[in-house]
C-alpha cells in the first residue's frame, strides 16, 4: 500500500521489448540503495516490483496489463516519474490509500499559475485532467484521486474533467512541472468511492422476488 506522498523523482533510462514483456529501467537515487529484488515501487502511480538492483539504478517488467492501463511504456529516455515505497505497517497516512493500481491514463489539459503575476516558485497552480469516460463515475468533488501516483483532491469536477489545486512544493518535487498539454497521466481512483459505486450498483440491481421472500422467512 502506498500514500500517494512522492518521496523522490527518477529517471527512465531505457523500455526494452522482452518476450512477450518490457523492462524498464530507472535512475533512482536514494531510492534504489534501498530496495531489495522483489520489493514494490511506485513509479507515477504504477506499482511495480523492483528486478536487477545496481544503485542508482533498478529494473521492472511491465506486463501487458501494465502496457495497456498506464504510460510508462510510452515514455522516452530522460523522462521524469515519481517514485514511492510502500508505507511501513503502523506509519502515519499521510495522503489516502493508494494501492498503485492505475485505472486509466487521463490527458493533461493545462497546467496553469492561479496567479500569473506571481513567482511561479511561490505560486499555486491549476491542474486540469480529461477523465476517461471508464471512470468518471468514480470522481467526486473533494474527494481523493491519484495522479501521476500523487494523492490530490478534486476541487472541481464537471462530469468530465477534474479540477485539483497544485501547492509549490507539489510542482517542484514532482513530474507534474515537466509534463505538457496533451500528455498522458495515470490515473487511479479512491478506492473507498469505488467500492461505493459498486455497492449502490448492487443494491440497484436487486429485484425483490417470491423466491427471495420464501428465503428469508417471509
Amino acid at each position: 500500500m502506498f500514500t500517494g506522498l512522492i518521496e523522490a523523482k527518477g529517471t527512465i533510462l531505457s523500455i526494452v521489448e522482452r518476450a512477450g514483456t518490457m523492462r524498464i529501467a530507472i535512475e533512482a537515487p536514494g531510492i534504489a540503495e534501498r530496495l531489495r529484488s522483489g520489493d514494490s515501487v511506485a513509479v507515477s502511480g504504477v506499482c511495480l516490483t523492483a528486478l536487477d538492483i545496481q544503485p542508482p539504478v533498478f529494473h521492472a517488467d511491465l506486463a501487458a496489463e501494465t502496457v495497456i492501463r498506464t504510460s510508462l511504456a510510452r515514455l522516452a529516455p530522460g523522462a521524469a516519474v515519481n517514485l514511492e515505497l510502500p508505507t511501513p505497517a503502523g506509519a502515519p497516512l499521510g495522503g489516502h490509500v493508494v494501492q498503485g493500481h492505475v485505472d486509466a491514463t487521463g490527458t493533461l489539459l493545462s497546467l496553469e499559475p492561479v496567479d500569473p503575476e506571481a513567482d511561479r516558485a511561490l505560486t499555486d497552480w491549476w491542474l486540469r485532467v480529461e477523465v476517461p469516460e471508464t471512470i468518471r463515475s468514480f470522481m467526486v468533488e473533494k474527494g481523493s484521486v491519484a495522479i501521476e501516483g500523487i494523492s490530490l483532491t478534486i476541487a472541481r469536477w464537471d462530469g468530465e474533467v477534474a479540477s485539483v489545486a497544485i501547492l509549490p512544493h507539489t510542482y517542484s518535487a514532482t513530474n507534474l512541472h515537466t509534463l505538457k498539454t496533451g500528455s498522458p497521466v495515470n490515473l487511479e481512483a479512491d478506492v473507498l468511492a469505488k467500492l461505493a459505486v459498486q455497492r449502490q450498483q448492487e443494491r440497484s440491481t436487486f429485484e425483490l422476488t417470491v423466491d427471495y421472500l420464501i428465503a428469508n422467512g417471509y
